[in-house]
């Protein structure tokens, strides 16, 4: 369970984290020179300045006792909101984020992580993602929920938005850990996303309510994204971006590193390239990721559980239900490569009006999806 009442361990932890100047590992020098949050609370001066790499704002505020705000007034906002905070140590703690060499001593959380989360995949890339990036993407999340892992990403716009939508698409769980405070809603077109993971997952955060999305937050956030994690997948990205960060970084953490190849030369395409000559993991389907991660997994799991998603990923055949023929001829020209809406007309031997009316109906149906262009693909 998250903390329920602020009591005395409660209240030291948040006193740590609303102190000026105190960054996590700040934060664990200090709970491994005095043993638990409450010894740091009561240090005085003196015992601080033993504490080597602590800014002289973090000793000055933890001597005075001085905060970002009243732990109060946090701990109230949190309540109010029903979440909570999770921290090192806790039986809920995520097991996969404890073993990194920093992990973040106290997280805001918008419900519990779960014993499943234990098996999680992260899926990051580009904000700027070509709309066939965004469409593998979702497709290799919804496989990857629809077998029972947790999905990971970071929330922002492009690749990390696919990622949370197609693991909540399959009915999947996905984990989205935020470079902001809980509260701040970022990136505002994300607020309808924001929602449903509140409802089906886990928003994450190490940064106290009312944190602004500041630049310097980003790498911070991505050593979670990676330490929640058994590997991170990089879909689409260009040579210098933050998700090919989080991929040193869980290179660094002992986690497997994946990438989607791209078109060549396209700048899209560079960052998963870099990584796939250094050694990454190329994926094309879901099952390049389990088969890397099943032997991290209980057998039971690792086993049974991809032979029943590929069982069950076949996806709609041509008897679809409540299709008619038309339908179904249109189905059947479509894939996962962009078609154009007059090859669909010539191939299905069917009129400009007839087909687009066709169209917008498998598109209600969530069987296809337009492109720009008037291109269309089969989901």
């Amino acid at each position: 369970m998250t903390r329920t009442e602020l009591d005395e361990t409660t209240r030291a932890w948040l006193t740590l984290r609303l102190t000026p100047g105190l960054g996590a590992r700040s934060m664990l020098r200090l709970l491994e020179r005095f043993g638990s949050p409450e010894a740091v609370v009561r240090a005085g001066g003196r015992d601080l300045e033993t504490v080597p790499g602590l800014r002289r704002e973090a000793k000055e505020a933890l001597s005075r006792k001085r905060t970002l705000r009243p732990v109060e007034e946090e701990w109230e906002a949190l309540r109010r909101r029903g979440w909570g905070i999770v921290c090192l140590g806790d039986e809920d703690y995520p097991e996969n984020l404890k073993a990194i060499p920093d992990p973040p001593p106290v997280l805001y959380v918008t419900g519990l992580p779960e014993p499943k989360d234990l098996v999680a995949v992260a899926v990051v890339g580009s904000r700027f993602a070509s709309p066939m990036g965004l469409l593998f993407t979702e497709k290799l999340c919804a496989d990857l929920g629809r077998r029972g892992v947790t999905v990971v990403s970071g929330f922002a716009m492009g690749i990390d938005s696919a990622a949370h939508r197609g693991a909540l698409k399959a009915g999947g769980r996905t984990i989205a850990v935020l470079g902001c405070g809980l509260d701040v809603v970022y990136p505002k077109p994300n607020r309808d996303l924001r929602r449903r993971i509140v409802e089906k997952g886990l928003l994450v955060s190490e940064f106290p309510l009312g944190t602004p999305p500041l630049a310097g937050h980003f790498p911070m956030r991505n050593r979670i994204i990676s330490g929640l994690s058994l590997g991170v997948v990089v879909v689409e990205a260009a040579d210098r971006s933050g998700s090919l960060i989080t991929a040193r970084l869980a290179l660094e953490q002992g986690r497997e590193v994946f990438a989607v190849p791209g078109l060549a030369r396209h700048f899209r395409s560079s960052g998963p390239h870099r990584l796939l000559r250094q050694g990454a993991k190329l994926v094309e389907s879901a099952e390049d990721i389990l088969e890397e991660i099943a032997p991290m997994v209980r057998p039971s799991w690792s086993m049974s559980d991809v032979a029943a998603g590929a069982a069950g990923e076949g996806g709609r055949d041509d008897g679809e239900p409540n299709l008619s023929e038309e339908h179904q001829r249109i189905l059947a020209v479509l894939s996962e490569e962009p078609c154009h809406v007059d090859r669909i007309c010539r191939e299905c031997s069917l009129g400009a009006a007839q087909t687009m009316a066709l169209l917008l109906d498998l598109e209600m149906k969530g069987l296809v999806r337009q492109l720009p262009g008037k291109y269309f693909v089969r989901l």
